[in-house]
């Protein structure tokens, strides 16, 4: 999709804005939940909330988790690049980009077996066993190299609707960014501020995905302009459908 399309949907957000800022923090102070919790409690959690809701989450999440097609679309990888995606759940997006682009080795992790039974029972069926490999593992600690063999590092990673359920996501969004060589992205799709949308509309999302333990986070956007200022990369950031979801690539200097 060209880049112009982006640009129709594009809202602009001033994050040099102090007070706008403050604001927006203490929005998040509000909808974010508890950033204290261990890995296993984590894992815990995550089996819990999916043991039954694995085996409808594809046919209910597509109507709402909007733009994950864009991503696989402009993700784009390099022959021999290895794609990992961190929050794969059922392998829905690794699937589709296997088929996109046959030529890649992909992997992911997701922190609830549960969803990996569903993720590995999916990929058996289209025969994707020697292309994509799903492994438990949480995306603050986790080493891709070893957990997969890799004899490479990982060279573009995926967060597709993810950093909106990880408690610690500054951890998780650093680490990847720490494991990529210079030239390697990340690529994030998630829940955006909804400004261009209805406020009913807006407020019912919300409280659905709270539910879910789902947050609308702008700090994470906030925390992506502060590390392309300080020189960490360069960063592409487009708001799509009137600010429902948004889509950054962070590119490593």
């Amino acid at each position: 999709m060209a880049d112009s399309t982006f640009t129709h949907w594009a809202v602009n957000l001033d994050y040099k804005n102090p007070k706008k800022l403050k604001k927006r923090e203490r929005q998040v102070k509000v909808m974010s939940q508890d950033q204290t919790i261990t890995e296993s409690q984590m894992r815990g959690n995550m089996n819990r909330m999916y043991r039954w809701t694995r085996h409808v989450y594809d046919a209910s999440r597509k109507y709402y988790l909007l733009g994950r097609d864009v991503l696989i679309r402009r993700l784009r990888p390099a022959a021999d690049d290895v794609v990992c995606e961190i929050g794969c759940g059922t392998a829905r997006n690794l699937i589709k980009l296997a088929q996109h682009y046959p030529y890649n080795y992909f992997c992911g992790i997701d922190a609830s077996d549960e969803m990996l039974k569903t993720a590995q029972s999916a990929l058996d069926k289209n025969n994707l066993q020697d292309s994509v490999t799903v492994k438990q593992g949480f995306a603050q600690s986790f080493d891709p190299v070893a957990l997969f063999s890799l004899k490479k590092p990982v060279d573009k990673f995926v967060f597709s609707y993810a950093l909106s359920i990880i408690p610690p996501w500054k951890e998780s969004f650093d680490h990847a960014l720490d494991l990529l060589e210079s030239g390697g992205e990340i690529h994030i799709i998630d829940f955006g501020s909804q400004s261009g949308l209805p406020r009913p509309f807006r407020a019912l999302l919300f409280w659905w995905l709270k539910m879910f333990h789902v947050y609308y986070k702008p700090e994470i956007e906030a925390h992506l302009h502060a590390l392309k200022d300080s020189g960490k990369g360069t960063l592409k950031l487009h708001h799509l459908f009137g600010g429902y979801a948004y889509y950054a690539i962070f590119k490593k200097h």
